[in-house]
């Protein structure tokens, strides 16, 4: 008896534990060696200015790059409400924003991630390792859903 209420109380606080990752804040993990690297900002070739809006759109909503090209992203949210630029694969964003639906006040700590509070500029460094397409996407509850999506064109290199 001893032994069953030490292991319900063992498994109640690794439960809390990982309750409380889960709805804070979190880094790292999210599978972006698929869609290419953080990025230095000495080799950055070229900057691209993205506008995220209460119309749940960003614009551009395409660009196009290189592979091997290094981009800083300066990401303004001219909105009322708060916005993130999330860099990833189709399926990870999506996964990635039903999480969110179930823990909506998640922080982000990653560099393929910029959170922007209203009337705020954050910013992306990103190397394109991989010719193809990356996704990004606004993942606030409700945001996603609306088409506050864009893509990277990723051409191979010449």
């Amino acid at each position: 008896m001893n032994n069953t209420i030490k292991s319900i109380a063992a498994g109640a606080m690794l439960a809390y534990a990982f309750g409380s990752f889960a709805a804070g804040s979190h880094g790292g993990g999210h599978g972006t060696e698929a869609i290419g690297k953080p990025g230095v900002a000495a080799k950055v070739s070229r900057t691209v200015q993205i506008d995220m809006s209460d119309a749940m759109r960003f614009s551009p909503a395409k660009v196009t790059v290189r592979r091997g090209e290094t981009v800083r992203f300066v990401v303004k949210n001219s909105g009322q409400l708060k916005h993130e630029f999330n860099l990833g694969t189709e399926k990870d964003l999506k996964a990635h924003y039903d999480l969110m639906k179930k823990f909506p006040e998640m922080e982000h700590d990653e560099p393929n991630i910029a959170s922007v509070a209203p009337g705020q500029t954050g910013e992306v460094i990103w190397q394109f390792t991989k010719a193809g397409t990356v996704s990004f996407a606004c993942l606030h509850p409700g945001h996603y859903e609306a088409g506050m999506k864009g893509a990277v064109k990723v051409e191979a290199s010449k």
